[in-house]
């Protein structure tokens, strides 16, 4: 069996983007990036955030890292920069739709509010 948190490890250390820098991206801790890199059995998700974030592929690395991401994000990994790109017009995109949904939770309290009272 394939140590996914050693490869990870291996991944990130290449990388130029420090074990702080990723955690916090990530909205994870210290310690826990260090745990999975401990961890024989990292859960692909993980994997793929993590990969997001330092610009690593590892579908060579990783036997059923292809697979999964097809299965879950419906489409061909043929060029996986197109998966890990992070470009201004993809987080323009969900800063947008934050920002959307806020102001719909915000008029629902208000609505709220406006009601108990």
């Amino acid at each position: 069996m394939q140590h996914k948190g050693k490869i990870i490890e291996k991944a990130v250390r290449e990388s130029e983007i420090s074990i702080t820098k990723l955690c916090k991206k990530l909205g994870k801790t210290t310690r826990w990036m260090y745990y999975t890199f401990e961890n024989q059995d990292v859960s692909l998700d993980h994997i793929i955030k993590i990969g997001q974030v330092i610009h690593h592929d590892f579908s060579d690395e990783i036997k059923e890292y292809r697979s999964f991401v097809e299965k879950s994000y419906n489409f061909e990994v043929s060029e996986p920069q197109a998966l890990f790109s992070s470009g201004s017009k993809n987080s323009d995109y969900w800063k947008d739709k934050y920002l959307d949904l806020l102001e719909k939770y915000n008029r629902l309290l208000a609505d709220q509010l406006k009601n108990k009272y």
